[in-house]
C-alpha cells in the first residue's frame, strides 16, 4: 500500500512520521501524474485558499477531484477538511474539490492563539481518549444524511466520514497515537487490487 500526501504546505512531515510507524509507503504528491501511484491521499492543513491556487496552478485540482470522485480514499485534516468539504458558510464563493457533504466555517475555533488540546471519546478508534488538537481550526455546522459523524466536540462533529473520505477538524498527526491513521489505512486497503 502506498499513501500520497497532498505537498503544498501544512503538516507533511508529521503526516509521514505517522505513517513510517505504520510501516506504509508514501509519497509526496506534488503534480498530477503522482495521483496514479497512490491508494489514498492525506490533505493535510494549511491555508485553504493557498492550498487551492497551488491545485489550480499544477492541475492537479481537477484530476485529484475526477479521483476522489471515483473512490479515492482521503483524509482531510484542518484545512484539508475544508477543501473537501461542499459548502464554506463564512466563504461560500470559495471553490472546493465538493467531495464531502458537509457545511464549515472556517478558523471558527479561533486565531493561532486560541489554539488548544483536549480528548475526545471517539468509539470508532477504541475506547481510550484521543487527543484532539485544534490550531486554528474549522467547525463542521452541518452534514448531509449520508455523513456519520466519528467525533463531537461541544456538540459540533470534528471527526466525519462519508464512503471513503474522513473529515477532521483537529490535527491527529501532532501526537504520538496512530488510531486515527490506522482507520485511515482499513479504507485503503486492497483498493488498487480490485
Amino acid at each position: 500500500m502506498r499513501i500520497g500526501i497532498l505537498s503544498i504546505q501544512g503538516s507533511i512531515i508529521e503526516h509521514k512520521n505517522m505513517l513510517k510507524k505504520l510501516d506504509v509507503d508514501t509519497i509526496l504528491i506534488k503534480k498530477p501524474e503522482d495521483l496514479d501511484k497512490i491508494d489514498g491521499i492525506i490533505i493535510p492543513g494549511g491555508e485553504s485558499t493557498t492550498f487551492l491556487t497551488v491545485l489550480e496552478n499544477t492541475g492537479l485540482f481537477k484530476k485529484l477531484q475526477d479521483a476522489l470522485k471515483a473512490g479515492l480514499p482521503a483524509m482531510g485534516t484542518c484545512a484539508g477538511l475544508i477543501l473537501l468539504a461542499k459548502r464554506i458558510d463564512n466563504h461560500p464563493h470559495q471553490k472546493t474539490l465538493g467531495v464531502l457533504d458537509i457545511t464549515v466555517s472556517r478558523n471558527a475555533y479561533g486565531r493561532q492563539r486560541e489554539s488548544f488540546s483536549t480528548y475526545l471519546d471517539i468509539p470508532a478508534i477504541g475506547d481510550k481518549p484521543f487527543e484532539a488538537v485544534f490550531i486554528r481550526a474549522p467547525q463542521i455546522l452541518d452534514v448531509g444524511k449520508d455523513v456519520k459523524v466519528l467525533g463531537v466536540f461541544m456538540e459540533k462533529p470534528v471527526f466525519v466520514e462519508e464512503k471513503s473520505i474522513l473529515g477532521l477538524t483537529f490535527h491527529p498527526e501532532l501526537t504520538d497515537d496512530t488510531r486515527i491513521h490506522e482507520y485511515f489505512l482499513q479504507r485503503c486497503i486492497g483498493r488498487n487490487e480490485m
